[in-house]
């Protein structure tokens, strides 16, 4: 099974060593079958009741002392096993969320919210069920090998008809077995469909709440539907399971039966070699049947691992280190300027890139490649301390621009260049944290860090909540934000004060003033912009507020993929009229 062979890899010693304690703790287990075979009953055979209570009672102490070895061991083993287990699961969680971390944007919205959330705790959580059934697999398998030894030395002719009436089981219960995976594959695929019902039902909500009908249509057409594939599988799934544990306990009852009857009706042993038998076959009942039970939660963690690698998410890199990002040299916050880079010109040249096929529910869905959108190829110079804005109708290609000066898009073709220079494969990083961003779709985050992770500056953070007006607005403590519960043009407010505190060369602002009133639009263009550009940054705006394009040093035009610089009479007639110059689109 994939949940072995991944363990045997990363905690190979560890696990040899559980593996030993298990061998141990089933030989004990044997060794009581045997001590009360041996000792026991044969001393119960050999010593009249009338010899009096102590003749009998010198054997309890070694028996006793035996019972309490092996409740040590045996615990020692199983809880050594699960806590392995659990330190698995919490590397693995880790590693799969560092691969989220380190995978490009485009991967990961290919695949959609949906899947990642549904691997983060539903793959993550059956892998955590399977580890902590593993022990009962192991002690069931070890159990079950030193009994057929001990078997056969008391009767090979008993052991062997035993051994293939339980083989017989094992194979019925495994056929079982194999339809619980089958049915619990399609519970997985189902969970995914389902977590992407639940989030267009807590992200549309509003929506739905107006319009009753379509969250009738919704429900019955999408959750519906889903939910009760989820529950046919599940349950042919939890059938098959019950079924498989009640067949291997009625089986092994039955090898009760045919061992006294081979000892008893065919005379191949005696009556005591019969009760040992049927103590081991006893003993081992309730291991057997709890390894049968474990098999479907091992075998859900194989699914869980072929959906984790159907993620294609990126190796996991061995840190957050940007080798080649300069350090800040310094900031000046009273002047506010800063110094972080040697760089002059960042370039797009030739830069290309297509939409390739969504992922849906791990499946890839190729699209026709004369129907993909592309953008490019685009020519773009920025130039250090520059204020550009950039406009475009609706699906013209703004926000992949975005996305590709920002480094988040890795180009299908063309070349990223720093002051001339072609940025290579292990620079791409590094290209990416000379930017910081607020897109429109950003994520509110409530701590404000410098350029290296740690506090931001308090003096730039204190300035900057006066300019944006939230001094009122904003409760900080210890650089955290303790009142996150904002209105929309607030919350960009907040994004752009961390933005400022990351101290990065260039800020990114997608439709940053969409969601400000009139009032505060007037001072972010004429008042904020000139602050940020006096500050040595670098503002690429996505904006469509004719009335302040006059700001920008320099216009660009993104339209149907295609990138131009407006200059002259032609930025002179869309600065008056940008709607007029969309539409002509």
């Amino acid at each position: 099974m994939t949940l072995l062979k991944v363990v045997l890899t990363q905690y190979r010693w560890s696990f040899l060593g559980v593996i030993f304690l298990s061998l141990v703790s089933a030989g004990l287990g044997i060794g009581v079958i045997a001590y009360i075979n041996q000792r026991l009953i044969a001393h119960s055979a050999t010593v009249p009741l009338d010899e009096g209570l102590a003749a009998h009672v010198g054997v309890l102490p070694e028996f006793l002392g035996l019972i309490l070895l092996l409740l040590a061991i045996t615990l020692g083993a199983q809880l050594a096993l699960t806590t392995l287990g659990h330190h698995f699961v919490h590397g693995l969680r880790g590693r799969l969320v560092k691969q989220i971390l380190d995978t490009d944007i485009e991967r990961l919205e290919q695949l959609g919210s949906a899947n990642l959330l549904a691997s983060l705790s539903s793959d993550i959580r059956n892998i955590t069920l399977a580890f902590v059934r593993l022990p009962e697999l192991v002690q069931g398998i070890v159990l079950t090998l030193g009994a057929v030894f001990y078997l056969g030395w008391l009767s090979l002719g008993m052991m062997l008809i035993t051994a293939i009436w339980v083989t017989l089981t094992i194979m019925g219960g495994s056929w079982m077995v194999t339809r619980v995976y089958r049915h619990l594959a399609e519970v997985r695929e189902a969970e995914s469909r389902l977590y992407a019902d639940y989030e267009a039902v807590i992200d549309g909500r509003k929506e739905l709440a107006l319009n009753r009908p379509r969250a009738r249509d919704y429900f019955d057409t999408s959750y519906s539907v889903n939910a009760c594939e989820y529950r046919h599988h599940v349950v042919r799934a939890d059938t098959y399971h019950l079924s498989a544990v009640n067949f291997s306990n009625i089986m092994m009852l039955g090898a009760i039966g045919i061992v006294f009857y081979l000892a008893n009706g065919l005379g191949w042993a005696s009556g005591e070699v019969a009760a040992t038998f049927s103590l081991t076959l006893l003993f081992l009942r309730t291991p057997l049947i709890q390894a049968v039970g474990a098999l479907p939660t091992l075998l859900g963690a194989d699914v869980a691992f072929a959906k984790l690698r159907k993620l294609a998410l990126a190796p996991v890199n061995a840190d957050f280190a940007s080798p080649r990002h300069p350090e800040p040299r310094g900031h000046d916050s009273t002047a506010g300027t800063s110094a972080e880079s040697d760089w002059q010109t960042l370039s797009l040249q030739g830069v290309c890139f297509r939409y390739a096929g969504r992922e849906n529910m791990g499946q890839d869905i190729a699209n026709n490649d004369t129907q993909a959108f592309c953008v490019g190829p685009l020519d773009l110079t920025l130039r250090r301390g520059e204020l550009v804005f950039l406009i475009g109708g609706n699906g013209s290609g703004k926000s992949t621009l975005a996305k590709l000066l920002t480094g988040l898009y890795r180009p299908s073709s063309g070349t990223l260049l720093r002051d001339g220079h072609p940025i290579g494969e292990d620079e791409r990083e590094a290209w990416r944290q000379q930017f910081s961003a607020v897109f429109t779709d950003f994520h509110q985050f409530d701590r404000l860090l410098g350029p290296t992770g740690g506090p931001a500056d308090p003096a730039l953070i204190a300035q900057w909540v006066d300019y944006l007006q939230m001094r009122e607005k904003l409760v900080l403590e210890e650089n955290r934000v303790i009142n996150t519960e904002l209105s929309q043009g607030q919350r960009k407010r907040l994004a752009l004060l961390m933005a400022v505190a990351e101290r990065r060369d260039i800020v990114l602002l997608d439709e940053w003033a969409a969601d400000q009133d009139p009032q505060f639009r007037r001072i972010f263009y004429r008042d904020l912009l000139p602050r940020l550009r006096e500050m040595g940054k670098t503002v690429f705006a996505i904006s469509h507020d004719d009335h302040y394009f006059g700001q920008a040093d320099r216009l660009f035009e993104m339209r149907a993929g295609k990138l131009q610089e407006l200059s002259g009479a032609q930025r002179d007639r869309i600065s008056r009229d940008a709607v007029a110059r969309l539409d002509e689109a």
